[in-house]
């Protein structure tokens, strides 16, 4: 396995912003409009209505990034550690997000999962089967659900598979069938949260404006003649930020929410020693539609084991797996391709929205492993009716090889003072991958319940 770089840069690397003095205070800030970004905002106004939540996205529209560049899969949360985050974070959110669904009538359909076996691979899903028996219900659920499992799932034969899904290859002797997976419109999902932000008391979002610099907020050095309210905050984060062709201008946030997707290590790292800085390591998935033969009885989605050999767990990725959409249209993947990124095109760090950009073409090349990879599975499907359809980037924080990592949420403070209040939190999200999309409202839980709860 080749060596891959991680990319350990910074914020304003460069020098090119000096400090500048706050212009304003707002009480929450949420840097990044993805969909975990948006959720965390649209939760924020509605926990603490009469507080400012503004919300910088750095592109013209929400979700342009991560959050549109995936497989629309509500996750019923099977495959992680049991104690891990992605784990617990996933069952929560997969309930929130139905709710969710249902209430403000956006698009979803739980159509299930089967994950199918051949011989050699029945022992890893009767794995996950006891592992989903024993699954604890996650902080916050409701106690009347707890009287059901968590996370039902059941075993299938090789008969009772193909009755399923009469298209899947002889070879497949056995399946896990997992009820609670389902697909939605996340666009939609999207725009019911940005709707809620716009429509509250006190939530704003700021589009196509990028966060440039950011520094530890200093009261006895900051305080700003004629903004009687920057004087009045005692911890905090100014945070500069510009539009195109536009000067950067400066705010007090009185608290952070680092929730800018590939960026996230970026924005952390400007405030961390160069020892401690965070490296990402970044991978591409493909997806390629279809429109051909050995699919029309396709009605759940359906997901091959991963690779069981020395990377037994296959958190990396869980293979090329076929999708369903709302119109019951058939595509296929990701696949997993990691990448160095081209720090060599990076004149400043400003520019790396537009180098991810790049990477974003489809690349007919991936066609002939995936087709391989799908042939396991579903051996009627024919190479030339597979067409490439998008990219999206994953942002990782351990480099391939290393096994699991689970999502990373952290919490670092101004100075020694603000940390023994709990006051004026940065919190960050680093790693936030899939299950991302389907634990976003419980992220959000989690953040606004649990580590800013003091700060209201």
């Amino acid at each position: 396995m080749r060596s891959i770089k991680g990319l350990t840069r910074a914020l304003n690397d460069s020098g090119r912003f000096k400090y500048k003095s706050p212009e304003s205070v707002v009480d929450y800030l949420v840097v990044g409009g993805g969909i975990v970004g948006l959720a965390i905002a649209q939760r924020l106004c509605q926990k603490f209505p009469s507080k400012s939540t503004y919300l910088l996205e750095r592109h013209a529209h929400v979700g342009e990034e991560i959050s549109s560049r995936n497989s629309e899969v509500i996750h019923s949360g099977l495959y992680y550690p049991p104690d891990s985050l992605k784990t617990s974070l996933c069952l929560r959110g997969r309930n929130l997000m139905y709710e969710r669904c249902r209430s403000n009538n956006i698009p979803f359909k739980q159509t299930g999962k089967l994950v199918v076996a051949r011989e050699d691979q029945c022992a890893y899903i009767e794995g996950l089967y006891t592992k989903s028996l024993k699954l604890r219900w996650p902080a916050h659920s409701p106690e009347d659900a707890q009287k059901e499992l968590v996370l039902p799932t059941k075993l299938l034969s090789r008969e009772e598979t193909r009755e399923m899904e009469p298209d899947l290859s002889p070879d497949i002797v056995a399946s896990l069938w997992c009820p609670q997976t389902g697909i939605l419109d996340s666009h939609s999902f999207m725009e019911s949260l940005e709707k809620d932000i716009m429509e509250s008391e006190g939530g704003e979002i700021v589009y196509a404006t990028n966060v440039v610099r950011i520094d530890p907020y200093q009261k006895s050095t900051s305080s700003v003649q004629g903004v009687p309210d920057v004087g009045a905050v005692d911890h905090g984060w100014v945070v500069q930020a510009n539009s195109e062709g536009e000067e950067p201008y400066a705010v007090l946030a009185r608290n952070l929410i680092n929730s800018s997707g590939l960026s996230s290590t970026l924005v952390l790292n400007a405030v961390l020693p160069q020892e401690k800085r965070i490296p990402t390591y970044y991978a591409r998935g493909s997806y390629a539609s279809y429109h051909g033969p050995g699919v029309s009885s396709v009605k759940h989605l359906i997901y091959p084991c991963p690779h069981t050999g020395p990377n037994a767990h296959a958190f990396e990725s869980l293979g090329t797996h076929l999708t369903l959409d709302l119109q019951g249209k058939i595509r296929f993947g990701p696949d997993i391709e990691w990448i160095d990124p081209p720090a060599s095109d990076i004149k400043d760090n400003e520019e790396d929205s537009e180098i991810w950009t790049k990477l974003l073409v489809p690349d007919e090349l991936r066609l002939h492993d995936m087709h391989q990879a799908v042939r396991n599975y579903l051996p009627g499907v024919t190479f030339d009716s597979l067409q490439p359809d998008y990219v999206g980037i994953r942002p990782k924080l351990i480099p391939p090889g290393r096994g699991f990592q689970d999502f990373s949420i952290r919490s670092h403070y101004p100075d020694v003072d603000a940390e023994r209040k709990r006051r004026g939190a940065m919190v960050s999200l680093l790693g936030i991958e899939s299950p991302g999309l389907t634990s976003s409202l419980a992220i959000a839980e989690m953040v606004v319940e649990d580590m800013l709860r003091l700060e209201a």
